[in-house]
Protein backbone atom coordinates (compact mmCIF):
# COMPACT_ATOMS: atom_id res chain seq x y z
CA UNK A 1 0.00 0.00 0.00
CA UNK A 2 2.30 2.68 0.68
CA UNK A 3 4.52 1.97 -1.97
CA UNK A 4 1.69 3.52 -4.38
CA UNK A 5 -0.01 6.10 -1.88
CA UNK A 6 1.83 8.83 -3.68
CA UNK A 7 1.00 7.70 -7.00
CA UNK A 8 -2.93 6.71 -5.83
CA UNK A 9 -3.03 10.03 -4.63
CA UNK A 10 -1.68 12.36 -7.91
CA UNK A 11 -4.57 10.14 -9.57
CA UNK A 12 -7.08 11.22 -7.16
CA UNK A 13 -6.34 14.20 -7.20
CA UNK A 14 -6.45 14.65 -11.43
CA UNK A 15 -9.85 12.78 -11.48
CA UNK A 16 -11.10 15.34 -8.52
CA UNK A 17 -10.01 18.06 -10.86
CA UNK A 18 -11.93 16.59 -13.83
CA UNK A 19 -14.93 17.11 -11.25
CA UNK A 20 -14.91 13.35 -11.18
CA UNK A 21 -15.26 12.87 -6.76
CA UNK A 22 -13.57 10.02 -5.95
CA UNK A 23 -13.89 8.66 -3.06
CA UNK A 24 -12.08 6.14 -1.64
CA UNK A 25 -14.11 3.03 -0.57
CA UNK A 26 -13.49 -0.92 -0.08
CA UNK A 27 -10.82 -2.64 1.47
CA UNK A 28 -8.14 0.19 1.48
CA UNK A 29 -10.61 2.55 3.12
CA UNK A 30 -10.56 -0.15 6.07
CA UNK A 31 -7.31 -0.06 6.09
CA UNK A 32 -7.40 3.43 6.68
CA UNK A 33 -9.51 3.43 9.51
CA UNK A 34 -7.20 0.67 11.11
CA UNK A 35 -8.51 -2.35 9.86
CA UNK A 36 -5.86 -5.73 9.68
CA UNK A 37 -7.77 -6.69 6.34
CA UNK A 38 -4.62 -7.12 3.17
CA UNK A 39 -5.76 -5.68 0.49
CA UNK A 40 -3.51 -4.78 -2.74
CA UNK A 41 -5.93 -2.93 -4.68
CA UNK A 42 -7.26 0.66 -4.41
CA UNK A 43 -11.41 1.48 -4.75
CA UNK A 44 -13.08 4.67 -6.10
CA UNK A 45 -16.70 5.27 -6.38
CA UNK A 46 -16.68 7.92 -9.06
CA UNK A 47 -19.09 10.13 -10.72
CA UNK A 48 -20.36 8.84 -14.64
CA UNK A 49 -17.22 10.18 -16.79
CA UNK A 50 -19.57 10.81 -20.04
CA UNK A 51 -17.57 13.05 -22.01
CA UNK A 52 -14.38 13.66 -19.58
CA UNK A 53 -14.22 9.80 -20.16
CA UNK A 54 -10.82 10.42 -22.51
CA UNK A 55 -9.38 12.64 -20.20
CA UNK A 56 -9.66 9.75 -17.80
CA UNK A 57 -8.42 7.76 -19.73
CA UNK A 58 -5.41 9.75 -20.21
CA UNK A 59 -4.73 9.92 -16.57
CA UNK A 60 -4.08 6.60 -15.60
CA UNK A 61 -2.59 5.72 -18.78
CA UNK A 62 -0.30 8.43 -18.32
CA UNK A 63 0.85 6.95 -14.76
CA UNK A 64 0.93 3.16 -16.67
CA UNK A 65 -2.23 2.02 -16.07
CA UNK A 66 -3.92 -0.24 -18.37
CA UNK A 67 -7.58 -0.98 -18.28
CA UNK A 68 -8.51 -4.80 -17.80
CA UNK A 69 -9.63 -6.68 -20.60
CA UNK A 70 -9.80 -10.28 -19.12
CA UNK A 71 -10.77 -11.04 -15.22
CA UNK A 72 -10.45 -15.13 -14.12
CA UNK A 73 -12.15 -16.57 -12.19
CA UNK A 74 -10.85 -15.55 -8.41
CA UNK A 75 -11.09 -11.84 -9.21
CA UNK A 76 -7.45 -11.38 -10.72
CA UNK A 77 -6.62 -9.21 -14.22
CA UNK A 78 -5.17 -11.49 -16.64
CA UNK A 79 -4.84 -9.15 -19.74
CA UNK A 80 -5.22 -5.68 -20.02
CA UNK A 81 -5.57 -3.04 -22.71
CA UNK A 82 -2.33 -1.30 -23.50
CA UNK A 83 -3.73 1.83 -26.22
CA UNK A 84 -5.99 3.99 -24.23
CA UNK A 85 -7.43 5.29 -27.03
CA UNK A 86 -8.68 1.04 -27.63
CA UNK A 87 -9.59 1.31 -23.86
CA UNK A 88 -11.90 4.18 -24.56
CA UNK A 89 -13.49 3.20 -27.24
CA UNK A 90 -13.89 -0.06 -25.56
CA UNK A 91 -15.45 2.16 -22.36
CA UNK A 92 -17.94 3.98 -24.86
CA UNK A 93 -19.69 0.56 -26.21
CA UNK A 94 -19.88 -1.44 -23.35
CA UNK A 95 -20.69 2.01 -20.38
CA UNK A 96 -19.75 -0.84 -17.73
CA UNK A 97 -20.75 0.43 -14.07
CA UNK A 98 -16.89 -0.45 -12.99
CA UNK A 99 -13.90 -0.91 -14.19
CA UNK A 100 -9.94 -2.32 -13.52
CA UNK A 101 -6.86 -0.92 -13.85
CA UNK A 102 -3.70 -2.29 -13.81
CA UNK A 103 0.11 -0.96 -13.89
CA UNK A 104 1.72 -4.38 -15.19
CA UNK A 105 4.94 -3.25 -14.43
CA UNK A 106 4.08 -2.60 -10.34
CA UNK A 107 1.14 -4.25 -9.80
CA UNK A 108 -0.87 -1.25 -8.62
CA UNK A 109 -4.51 -1.72 -9.15
CA UNK A 110 -7.21 0.52 -9.14
CA UNK A 111 -10.91 0.03 -9.44
CA UNK A 112 -13.36 2.87 -10.53
CA UNK A 113 -16.90 2.41 -9.67
CA UNK A 114 -19.27 4.88 -11.97
CA UNK A 115 -21.85 6.08 -9.06
CA UNK A 116 -22.11 2.37 -8.10
CA UNK A 117 -23.71 0.77 -6.17
CA UNK A 118 -24.16 4.52 -4.80
CA UNK A 119 -23.91 8.11 -6.43
CA UNK A 120 -20.22 9.41 -5.75
CA UNK A 121 -21.78 13.14 -4.95
CA UNK A 122 -23.66 11.22 -2.33
CA UNK A 123 -20.84 9.55 -0.82
CA UNK A 124 -18.55 12.53 -0.80
CA UNK A 125 -20.79 14.47 0.56
CA UNK A 126 -20.08 12.60 4.12
CA UNK A 127 -16.46 11.79 2.89
CA UNK A 128 -13.78 12.66 5.24
CA UNK A 129 -10.84 14.37 4.29
CA UNK A 130 -7.56 12.03 5.09
CA UNK A 131 -4.16 13.13 5.05
CA UNK A 132 -1.65 9.99 4.16
CA UNK A 133 1.74 10.95 4.09
CA UNK A 134 1.75 13.94 1.59
CA UNK A 135 -1.74 13.16 -0.11
CA UNK A 136 -5.29 13.73 0.64
CA UNK A 137 -8.03 11.14 0.17
CA UNK A 138 -11.43 11.38 0.51
CA UNK A 139 -12.23 8.21 2.20
CA UNK A 140 -16.57 7.10 2.59
CA UNK A 141 -17.76 7.77 6.15
CA UNK A 142 -18.07 4.78 8.08
CA UNK A 143 -21.98 5.09 8.05
CA UNK A 144 -21.41 4.64 3.85
CA UNK A 145 -19.04 2.17 4.35
CA UNK A 146 -21.06 -0.16 6.29
CA UNK A 147 -23.91 0.79 3.79
CA UNK A 148 -21.77 -0.33 0.76
CA UNK A 149 -20.05 -3.54 2.73
CA UNK A 150 -24.05 -4.72 3.15
CA UNK A 151 -24.77 -4.20 -0.11
CA UNK A 152 -21.59 -6.03 -1.27
CA UNK A 153 -22.42 -8.70 1.10
CA UNK A 154 -25.59 -8.96 -0.10
CA UNK A 155 -24.34 -9.65 -4.02
CA UNK A 156 -21.07 -11.89 -3.29
CA UNK A 157 -21.67 -12.92 0.41
CA UNK A 158 -17.91 -13.23 0.86
CA UNK A 159 -16.17 -14.45 4.26
CA UNK A 160 -14.71 -10.97 4.22
CA UNK A 161 -17.51 -8.80 4.01
CA UNK A 162 -18.95 -10.16 7.00
CA UNK A 163 -15.33 -9.56 8.77
CA UNK A 164 -15.15 -6.47 7.25
CA UNK A 165 -18.95 -5.64 8.54
CA UNK A 166 -18.03 -6.31 11.97
CA UNK A 167 -14.73 -4.05 11.97
CA UNK A 168 -17.21 -1.09 10.73
CA UNK A 169 -19.51 -1.60 13.79
CA UNK A 170 -17.20 -2.37 16.19
CA UNK A 171 -15.53 0.74 15.24
CA UNK A 172 -18.85 2.59 15.67
CA UNK A 173 -19.89 1.24 19.03
CA UNK A 174 -16.75 2.68 20.50
CA UNK A 175 -17.44 6.05 19.48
Amino acid sequence: MSDFLEEVGQIARKLENLGLKPVLVGGMALVILGSRRVTRNFDFVVSKPDERLESMVKILYDKGLELASRIDKSGEITATIDNPRVATIRLKLDAPSSVYFLNPRTGLRIDLLFDFPLPAAELSDGARKTKIRSQLFHVASEKDLVRLKKIAKSQRSEPGDAQDLAFLKSRMRKK
